[in-house]
């Protein structure tokens, strides 16, 4: 039985979606107008972790995840680079699904783009205004009312006063409340042409949050399972995003009480990359882009090193930290690099294991564990020659690192990959030169072979019947 840490009520509660077998999932998706970072791999890599084992759970799930491709820093972006909107935007998310697919992250079912949905943004704005949940300031912007909304904190867990305190929340003049947040921006006189829609509060754009009220209503209703994104977005997005969709959605009595269903029944937030114990964000200037990494890493090491971590909790990103990534799915990879697909029979007992973590808040560590267990056992059925058993451990070790989208290349493939100091004519003539020195006894010689090719990053292997294979050490 699926458990979800559930952020709104700070508990695991046992998954129940409203709709039997189906499940409704909204995620927040990235703002493009720079190359995505390794923090928003992490929300790519974990929702879709989610998103492969509901539908090995038997779900049927309907993902969507938002694309913001209108802002204030993609209209800063694209008049320093004097583009246009559509232009900056489609480029970048052009370079975000380049990523993302390397990544082995599957495509959500939708990606609605902000632009896409300017009318449905209005149409809230416009009910929240007639619920007297939102007004128009002097400066032209529309400014939702905060303290007029019914229980505004319970995703923060903190009260209004509190939030006030808090240094994220930013004061302007024309606010009848330092909480209340814009809907709609009124446009400036030095803004480009293609930032600006008319409305009927006068030329602008949508605040951020109304987007992805706007966007996951339209596309899953005013009632769906399983909200998520990042840590950072708890407060004030999310927040702000359940004020709004709510106000617009439900009716409440004078007791601020309401019989109109919640916005979200389970609320998920992946935690922090961290470098040096600091969040990894473009305004700590402290981040590394994907590509960056990708030049240097596998990209299943990448997804590696983000799994073996609990989605709740941070991760600190360091050359280190992928090395040792790397050195253990080189390990998982090498109990599979005997392996023949479709041999062997899965074995319950190490799929209920694995079922059991996942259930567990898809508890990743744990599965992993699994899968090194796993590892283990194949080496040793391997050692002692029972080609059965070493099936069914391998074929058991593969199917489950599918749910995680990990260990579906060939083998072979992957422990040779990357790039060598030498060629892999290089390494064959070696081998077989290596084979010469042992069957003329030169013991010596074949050792000092293995030795200089173990110095140039490449292990030999011997194999029964004579046979010698490499791989990258």
């Amino acid at each position: 039985m699926l458990q979800i840490y559930n952020t709104l009520h700070r508990q695991k509660e046992v998954f129940q979606p409203i709709h039997p077998k189906k499940v409704s999932m909204y995620v927040c998706g990235m703002t493009v107008y720079d190359y995505c970072h390794i923090g928003h791999a992490r929300v790519m890599i974990v929702f879709d972790m989610v998103v492969r084992w509901l539908r090995a759970s038997g779900y049927e799930v309907n993902y969507v995840r938002n694309i913001t491709d209108i802002d204030d820093k993609i209209i800063k972006r694209a008049v320093e680079n004097k583009e246009s909107i559509a232009a900056l935007t489609q480029r970048f998310i052009d370079a975000m699904h380049e990523d993302s697919d390397a990544l082995g992250v599957l495509r959500p079912d939708h990606e609605p783009r902000a632009t896409h949905y300017i009318a449905h943004m209005q149409k809230m704005i416009s009910g929240l205004m007639e619920k007297e949940l939102a007004y128009q300031a002097d400066s032209g912007d529309v400014m939702f009312s905060v303290r007029d909304f019914p229980g505004y904190g319970k995703l923060s867990g903190k009260s209004l006063d509190d939030l006030v305190e808090d240094n994220r929340v930013i004061i302007a003049g024309d606010k009848k409340d330092p909480l209340d947040f814009v809907l709609w921006k009124s446009a400036k006189e030095d803004e480009p042409a293609d930032t600006r829609w008319a409305s009927g509060w006068g030329e602008g754009r949508p605040g951020w949050h109304i987007e992805c009220s706007a966007m996951s209503c339209d596309m899953l209703g005013n009632h769906f399972d399983i909200h998520g994104g990042g840590a950072d977005l708890q407060f004030p997005h999310h927040e702000n995003e359940i004020a709004q969709s709510e106000g617009f959605h439900r009716n409440f009595n004078e007791e601020g009480q309401s019989e109109d269903p919640e916005f979200v029944n389970y609320w998920m937030h992946n935690g922090h990359v961290r470098v040096n114990n600091e969040k990894m964000s473009k305004s700590l200037g402290n981040f590394f882009v994907i590509r960056d990494v990708l030049a240097q890493y596998d990209p299943e090491v990448i997804r590696f090193f983000i799994l073996r971590a609990h989605y709740r909790s941070p991760v600190n990103y360091s050359d280190a930290t992928l090395d040792e990534a790397s050195q253990g799915l080189e390990r998982l990879y090498t109990a599979l690099k005997d392996y023949q697909d479709d041999s062997g029979t899965l074995l319950s007992n190490w799929v209920e294991n694995f079922e059991s973590a996942m259930n567990d808040d898809f508890n990743t560590p744990e599965a992993i564990a699994v899968l090194f267990g796993l590892s283990t056992e194949a080496n040793k059925a391997k050692q002692q020659n029972d080609i059965n058993a070493y099936n069914d451990f391998a074929k058991t070790l593969k199917h489950l690192a599918g749910h995680l989208g990990l260990l579906q290349r060939n083998a072979i493939d992957f422990l040779q990959s990357g790039e060598l100091e030498i060629s892999e004519e290089e390494i064959q003539n070696f081998i077989q030169e290596r084979k010469t020195a042992k069957s003329n006894k030169d013991f010596a010689k074949a050792d000092a072979i293995r030795k200089d090719l173990l110095a140039k990053g490449i292990t030999l292997e011997d194999q029964p019947k004579g046979e010698t294979t490499w791989r990258k050490t």
